[in-house]
């Protein structure tokens, strides 16, 4: 049984690239490049003719730019696997491609082996971001969880913020008491309130918000 080359179209202003990649995939054999653009109205047109399963996208193109050529590929040819490939690794940049529906997103500074591994993975139908674009990718998401988590507990008084600390440490309602120094019934008062603020209706869904924030080690 035979398998088929992955069909490969490069859309990238830099003729050097272009070449570069030309190179890279003349030792390729599972890899063969159907096409290439310099632009993205270019690639567009192209693209509905040679119907490529796996597109290198540059983000930077004069007229039609990478992320707006994603979006008009993908409506027509759901099925193409779009791989940005770029020398941009700001936020923006990174979250509008992913927005658009590219499945990859390499810097161009990545070695051949990288690309290739890339190509290959989309082409399976995985998605794929190269280290540095994916330790950014995860480090965005945790800070945004943090800052929500913060933000939801911005009504709490001081002492409120201590008794979901002790809360998120599994304390019972008695252990908290006796933990601070005040009745059962203030806790209880105390624990409403807290719940009320974060808009939540059980306990475990207080410790949730209350880690998402960093409470439960001890520090307030």
């Amino acid at each position: 049984m035979t398998t088929q080359p992955i069909r490969l179209f490069i859309a990238d202003d830099h003729a050097l690239f272009r070449e570069g990649m030309r190179a890279l995939l003349s030792a390729t054999a599972d890899i063969v490049c159907v096409g290439e653009a310099a632009n993205g109205e270019d690639a567009l047109r192209q693209i509905e003719e040679s119907r490529p399963s796996v597109v290198l996208m540059d983000i930077n193109m004069p007229g039609i730019n990478g992320i707006e050529a994603t979006r008009r590929i993908l409506r027509t040819h759901p099925a193409a696997g779009i791989i940005m490939v770029t020398m941009l690794e700001e936020d923006a940049s990174i979250f509008a491609a992913m927005r658009a529906g590219a499945r990859g997103y390499v810097l161009k500074g990545a070695n051949h082996q990288e690309l290739l591994a890339a190509i290959r993975a989309v082409a399976e139908g995985q998605v794929l971001f190269g280290p540095t674009i994916a330790a950014r990718v995860t480090q965005f998401f945790t800070h945004v969880a943090a800052g929500q988590g913060e933000e939801s507990l911005a009504e709490l008084t001081q002492r409120e913020r201590e008794i979901l600390d002790l809360i998120a440490r599994h304390y019972t309602n008695p252990e908290i008491a006796q933990q601070l120094g005040i009745g059962d019934k203030t806790i209880r008062n105390h624990v409403s309130n807290i719940f009320s603020k974060l808009q939540v209706a059980t306990r475990a869904q207080a410790i949730e918000k209350a880690r998402q924030a960093g409470l439960g080690n001890g520090g307030i």
